[in-house]
């Protein structure tokens, strides 16, 4: 089976759980579970779920077993993703070529439905947790997932990406290492814990789930920096979302402080090290090295 086949098969798997999962009953409600499902349905490309399905079948588990911890990520992402667009953060009209949730249904019930996606998120994976003979490997994939989501993951990261926001030109050194904690934190925590969580579903050892972790953050770091050059480099048709906006909000980015052709280099050098990694897991990591060259070349 081709990769991208592979890929097809697990997008689908990832948008069918979630149906099942956001095909709530409501009443009072309602519109919030409209709200949700009108970002989770946007078009994403379930990168998050995806690495948590093929780590998991790479180390021999399934990719039914790791469902309900892909589509938390998914939901967590979602979540991030509406209030990051809201105006007191990036205040953003389009995302994937589509009025923002908040543009569609205010601010308010934009908050709530992604405090709704995150409780969900939980709810899930706790719920699968509890089903299970032996819960301790789900119960360390969700503790995995919350980290990384949480004030030490990407809340931590979002904290310091708002914080320096309109600060860059206003220094006469940008920090290096502030960079590299917005990089690895807003983004790389988050992948490296899809990776880590479905590992760990799979029953791997600590040894085969720590080198999951570090093949994420590169994986992560070379996907905001990519992202950072797709801003600058990037068609506006082809994101579904405005180009600009980092040099518009005054941001700190990788091609900011390192120049353009650097941040290209680096991109590559941080997915070779992640494809040193999986090749150390032999044949059945196939679908991940293809997925990983794939998204240095990506254009959204």
């Amino acid at each position: 089976m081709e990769w991208k086949e592979t890929l097809s098969r697990y997008i689908d798997l990832t948008n069918e759980a979630l149906s099942t999962y956001t095909d709530i009953e409501n009443g009072e409600n309602k519109q919030v579970i409209n709200a949700m499902q009108y970002s989770l349905f946007a078009g994403g490309k379930r990168l998050r779920p995806v690495l948590t399905l093929a780590a998991a079948e790479m180390l021999g588990g399934s990719a039914k077993m790791a469902l309900p911890y892909a589509c938390a990520l998914e939901m967590i992402h979602t979540y991030s993703l509406i209030h990051d667009d809201l105006p007191a953060m990036d205040d953003d009209d389009l995302r994937r070529g589509k009025p923002t949730n908040h543009k569609v249904y205010g601010d308010g019930m934009a908050i709530l439905a992604g405090d709704g996606l995150l409780n969900l998120a939980y709810e899930i994976m706790l719920e699968d947790a509890i089903k299970q003979d032996n819960p301790k490997p789900c119960l360390k994939a969700a503790h995995t997932i919350a980290v990384a989501a949480g004030i030490h993951g990407m809340i931590g990261g979002q904290t310091a990406d708002l914080m320096n926001e309109g600060q860059f030109n206003q220094v006469a050194e940008p920090s290096a290492s502030t960079l590299a904690y917005i990089h690895q934190h807003k983004t790389g925590a988050l992948l490296a814990a899809a990776l880590t969580a479905g590992a760990y579903v799979a029953g791997a050892t600590e040894k085969e789930a720590e080198a999951m972790k570090s093949a994420g953050f590169a994986l992560g770091l070379a996907f905001q920096i990519q992202d950072d050059l797709l801003d600058l480099e990037g068609d506006e048709e082809e994101m579904g979302k405005p180009v600009g906006s980092d040099l518009k909000n005054d941001k700190m980015t990788y091609p900011a402080i390192y120049g353009v052709e650097a941040s290209h280099e680096k991109v590559r050098a941080l997915t070779d090290g992640a494809l040193g990694i999986f090749k150390g897991f032999g044949s059945t990591s196939a679908f991940l090295q293809s997925l990983a060259t794939y998204l240095i070349s990506r254009r959204s």
